[in-house]
């Protein structure tokens, strides 16, 4: 496309899109990879993704590698490669689990657990057919991990593609 639609093409175009409240201002998060996790069949690459002000903490960290080494035999994982974020939002941390599946499908549980205090990790489920997935963030992440899998798929696939898919990360800000 070489020039913008004229708005008058688009008659309902002043109530679409008006999901952004009065004041919001954008702001980025640190992408940061931490230690890989090795769980009974998966091979998990790490990344926190927090606000400057806000980061992960060690406690944050060590609970939701223990939440994942005791619920991963239930998800039925069957020695996947795939990646963990886990996210500062707000008042809460997001956890979403990603799997290689099916050659080139991205697989996903996420959860939710209060970002201080007691009360676990529990799964984010929806009854909706229309349902959210990726925040901006997140999305660098996403957006990352898939042309690391597309360089998988067109290699030979052996355990130095392997190698090379585990250690290409991203690191920033999004």
């Amino acid at each position: 496309m070489s020039a913008l639609l004229p708005a008058e093409r688009i008659p309902n175009l002043a109530r679409l899109g008006n999901v952004v409240p009065e004041g919001y201002r954008y702001y980025e998060k640190i992408i940061r990879p931490g230690a890989d996790l090795d769980l009974p069949h998966a091979y998990l690459k790490w990344y926190d993704l927090y606000p400057e002000d806000a980061p992960i903490t060690p406690e944050q960290d060590a609970e939701c590698r223990a939440f994942l080494a005791e619920t991963v035999e239930r998800l039925n994982l069957q020695d996947e490669l795939g990646f963990v974020i886990l996210h500062r939002a707000g008042s809460v941390l997001l956890l979403l689990l990603t799997t290689w599946r099916n050659t080139n499908e991205m697989w996903e549980s996420v959860y939710v657990a209060p970002a201080e205090g007691p009360g676990g990790y529990v799964p984010l489920n929806s009854n909706l057919s229309h349902r959210g997935t990726y925040c901006v963030w997140e999305l660098a992440i996403v957006w990352h991990e898939r042309h690391a899998w597309v360089k998988f798929l067109s290699s030979a696939r052996d355990t130095s593609a392997k190698l090379a898919y585990i250690d290409d990360r991203f690191s920033g800000r999004a």
